[in-house]
């Protein structure tokens, strides 16, 4: 009698097992089968990234080539196909070249629309604010204080790469609005800074004695030397394996 028992059990369990089977294996073998094709969609994704990657660097050695040999027209080509294909720090670094390219050219207006544009391209504020704060640059003599302050309040916060250089270039843009008290204590604070490059530092200090002793015929000459003495051009970044840049460029 035992025996027919535990039969009729095992029949139960079997039954049970058939119907959770027919319940749960098409459900099982949907969300494998979307896992599998998300995994290989991720896959695809990051291939086609990496050869997008490869792509810009070749065409960004080809740009740098061509400029080092005085092939401006040649540079331009390459730099835009290395802005086109590329992403973040290669499309940033391109885009940076054609703006120094433009600006030899005497095409301010287009160099500030791509330094923005370079700034927009990257999330990496060590690649962005470079292209940020020589825009500002480019725009001191025709904006307004306000389009100027808007351009670089953001680059002085605290840890932002450009900050001893957008102080001072903000400092300078208040001397020549007419607002010295102003311009004076953020000089002040650049003679204080302990990561405040040197040069930045003497003409924080130069500027400091000329707004003290009310003399603007020599402010003029710290404005030009503050624009001719930025961070370091945009230098060539050779290609990591992944098909990055191996380092930010000095700036």
């Amino acid at each position: 009698m035992t025996d027919v028992f535990e039969e009729v059990e095992e029949e139960i369990r079997s039954e049970r097992l058939k119907r959770l089977a027919r319940q749960w294996l098409p459900i099982v073998g949907g969300l494998l089968a979307v896992a599998l094709v998300a995994a290989l969609a991720w896959w695809g994704w990051q291939s086609w990234q990496t050869g997008k990657a490869h792509d810009a660097s070749v065409a960004y050695q080809r740009g740098m080539e061509a400029l080092q040999s005085g092939d401006n027209a040649g540079a331009e080509t390459a730099f835009a196909e290395a802005a086109e294909k590329g992403n973040g720090a290669y499309k940033s670094l391109a885009l940076q070249q054609r703006a120094g390219l433009a600006l030899a050219s005497n095409r301010t207006e287009d160099a500030v629309a791509l330094f923005d544009e370079a700034a927009r391209a990257s999330g990496d504020p060590v690649l962005a604010d470079p292209a940020r704060f020589k825009a500002a640059l480019l725009v001191m003599d025709t904006g307004t204080l306000e389009q100027i302050t808007e351009r670089l309040e953001p680059l002085i916060e605290e840890g932002r790469p450009m900050r001893p250089f957008a102080q001072e270039a903000l400092a300078l843009a208040r001397i020549q609005h007419g607002q010295a008290a102003e311009a004076r204590e953020l000089l002040t604070l650049l003679t204080l800074g302990q990561d405040v490059p040197e040069p930045v530092r003497q003409r924080a200090q130069a500027a400091i004695g000329l707004i003290d002793s009310e003399t603007a015929a020599g402010l003029a000459a710290i404005v030009a030397a503050q624009q001719v003495v930025p961070p370091a051009p945009v230098l060539q970044v050779p290609p990591t394996a992944e098909g990055a840049p191996a380092e930010a460029p000095a700036q």
